[in-house]
């Protein structure tokens, strides 16, 4: 009878082992199913976020040459109309991230910084220069870099760069839904994110 009872037991507990390794493999599977559902999605969301604005602007360009040791001079100017397109854009491919499987813990470690680039269509009007100081090449560029960091500091203090940082903050919203539903914490600059409104009002 003992060795009966001593049977039954181990039987028990082999059963109550086989299926508590079972157990601990398919949470392990699913675990590991989820973090890979969650990486293909963080890739699916690495794209090019463009965001483009208008600008025109007037400028006056004038230049001045000094002749026969400062008695004499030589002016040149034009009229520079500039209708430029100017992008901000977001490569969300640079987006550092870290995943956690045991804490199931999505951390965005690193976003990067916006890009802007301006691409300035100059028109040139009124032009006037002298013999001994004509328009050259050198002064095309000049303009052309003069322009391009006037326009550059228009885009940035204008609504272009919030338009693009909102497109932003919309692309990582969908990594919040996905680790959400999935029972999964999203975290940036080891801050929680517990909310679709506390990720759209974080600090870039």
């Amino acid at each position: 009878m003992r060795k009966i009872l001593i049977g039954v037991f181990v039987t028990v507990v082999i059963v109550f082992f086989v299926q508590y390794c079972e157990h601990e493999r398919e949470s392990r599977m699913q675990l590991q199913q989820n973090s890979s559902l969650i990486q293909k999605q963080l890739n699916n969301v690495g794209k090019l976020i463009v965001t483009e604005g208008n600008f025109a602007q007037v400028y006056t360009y004038e230049d001045w040459k000094k002749l026969y040791f400062d008695f004499l001079s030589a002016k040149k100017k034009a009229l520079v109309i500039v209708n430029a397109k100017a992008q901000i854009s977001y490569d969300l491919s640079k987006i550092e991230t870290r995943i956690d499987e045991e804490n199931r813990t999505v951390t965005i470690v690193k976003i990067p910084d916006p890009e802007v680039a301006i691409f300035p269509d100059i028109e040139y009007y009124d032009v006037q220069q002298e013999y001994f100081n004509q328009f050259d090449a050198e002064d095309y560029n000049k303009i052309k870099k003069q322009v391009s960091d006037s326009i550059r500091k228009v885009v940035e203090s204008s609504s272009l760069v919030s338009n693009a940082e909102n497109r932003l903050l919309s692309e990582l919203q969908k990594i919040y839904i996905l680790t959400n539903s999935m029972g999964w914490i999203l975290e940036y600059k080891s801050e929680v994110i517990d909310s679709e409104s506390e990720l759209l009002d974080l600090k870039l």
